[in-house]
């Protein structure tokens, strides 16, 4: 099992990694086969007009994420690294109005949102809760090419036959593909901790040299990349005022917030406690801009963003001897630590609930403070595996199907306790009663266990006991 530290983060855009880049990737990966002169169904003419059909939860809360917006976009040629909203905003206007994509080398195709996009309210497909079928066809309506792709948290995208040959393979995998061998392929915490005491090095150590593609400066330009993005957004996050869209009427409040703890400084003025409040502020001000459909970077889901950008901006600005190289550690180890968790359960609030996003996310961010602040490889799996312990069971029941509430607060809170979990690890020796692994599988069960209502359908918990105003 390899997942790169640049799997799991992945610069993108709002509100939702499973539903809004994911569906947006497969659009992208439909036309590429297309392109790439796909075997077409017998019988069929030339290409006249493309179809989807969304299933799941991606039908139930796709348009509280702007699933059907990502679709049309993707069918229009851009993708989530390098989509430029003023310009989206500008293509989709066009397209709502002329009914038509012209994707490169494909010439002009008939597309129209409101007819060619279909939310699917029945049973979710058979291999994920988050599935969509796209299709392409003649101009008699007979169809040329169909495939079943699965959004499966993160930006991920599967086909049907691709997430089965993962659940079944025994060879290394990467994103879904078949992977090089690597120096240290755990893929569990045990195997992490017992090839980091075999060979004498650090979870750092291994990850690097897992990075087989991309050694010395070349890694530490791109993760650098990776890290100017999380403290952009956490920097236009503090800045930005208004409303929130969607219809909830949800108040931006980082900016706020950061305004009054700036003015507290050096007067005296703060609890003890004010420590929470700029973890807090850090993570709202990134899922701020994630629900606004600003850039974000997943970590490893759009819905849990917050947490590690969060953490890693308290390392930087507010803990003693922080470094570069720290910052660069310790997105290096949540990443192992993410990996390891999308491996033998689900980073899917769809498929296992909050638990699998800010719970992951949480864990990540605890094992790579932990390991920035110079914990060992025993420190670092009891940080990730306290921080998970504490969110099991955590729900998915965003009102309105929104990425807002309780989504934006309950970063907040996975960072404080990414930081907590990190700080209790480092008290103790590494030593402790329930391993990371088994953790791991009691938040798979959980979430097999856990009702689909409380899934990522806004049709339980938070999403149906709003009062109404």
């Amino acid at each position: 099992m390899f997942l790169s530290v640049f799997d799991i983060f992945k610069i993108g855009i709002g509100p939702s990694s499973s539903h809004t880049m994911g569906p947006m990737v497969a659009a992208g990966r439909f036309l590429d086969d297309l392109r790439g002169g796909v075997e077409r169904i017998p019988g069929a003419g030339e290409l006249y007009r493309l179809g989807v059909s969304l299933h799941g939860s991606l039908a139930f809360t796709g348009k509280g994420h702007a699933t059907d917006r990502a679709v049309a976009l993707g069918f229009c040629g851009l993708l989530p690294a390098t989509l430029d909203p003023d310009r989206a905003e500008t293509i989709e206007a066009e397209l709502r109005k002329n009914c038509v994509v012209h994707p490169e080398e494909l010439g002009e195709l008939r597309f129209d949102p409101s007819k060619d996009l279909v939310f699917d309210y029945g049973p979710p497909l058979d291999g994920h809760p988050n599935g969509l079928i796209l299709s392409a066809y003649d101009r008699d309506g007979h169809t040329c090419y169909r495939q079943t792709y699965y959004s499966v948290g993160g930006g991920f995208v599967l086909t049907a036959a691709e997430l089965e040959r993962q659940r079944s393979a025994t060879a290394p995998m990467h994103d879904g593909r078949a992977g090089p061998d690597f120096p240290y392929p755990f893929e569990t915490a045990a195997e992490m901790l017992a090839m980091g005491k075999a060979s004498g090095s650090s979870v750092v150590a291994m990850k690097r040299a897992n990075e087989a593609l991309l050694q010395g400066d070349a890694l530490d330009q791109k993760i650098d990349h990776i890290l100017k993005a999380m403290d952009d957004c956490v920097a236009r996050g503090l800045s930005q005022e208004g409303v929130l869209p969607g219809g909830l009427n949800v108040r931006r409040r980082a900016k706020k917030i950061h305004d009054q703890l700036l003015s507290e400084k050096g007067r005296n003025l703060a609890q003890p406690h004010h420590a929470n409040d700029w973890m807090s502020v850090y993570a709202m001000a990134v899922n701020e801009e994630n629900a606004a459909g600003g850039r974000v970077v997943t970590s490893p889901t759009n819905g849990a963003a917050g947490v590690v950008p969060a953490v890693l901006r308290y390392y930087r600005g507010h803990c003693v001897g922080s470094t570069e190289e720290g910052c660069r550690d310790l997105l290096l180890v949540a990443a192992a630590i993410g990996g390891i968790i999308k491996h033998n359960a689900s980073i899917s609030g769809a498929e296992v609930g909050c638990q699998g996003e800010v719970g992951s996310a949480s864990a990540m961010a605890a094992g790579g403070l932990c390991a920035a602040l110079g914990g060992s490889n025993e420190q670092v799996e009891n940080a990730a595996e306290i921080a998970l312990e504490h969110h099991l069971g955590m729900t998915c029941d965003p009102a309105a199907g929104l990425v807002q509430v309780p989504c934006i607060e309950r970063n907040a809170l996975g960072a404080i306790k990414a930081v907590s979990a990190a700080s209790l690890a480092l008290r103790g020796d590494g030593q402790h009663v329930m391993p990371l692994d088994n953790c791991i599988r009691v938040m798979l069960q959980t979430g097999r266990d856990m009702d689909l209502k409380y899934k990522e359908t806004s049709t339980g918990g938070i999403a149906v006991n709003l009062p109404e105003c």
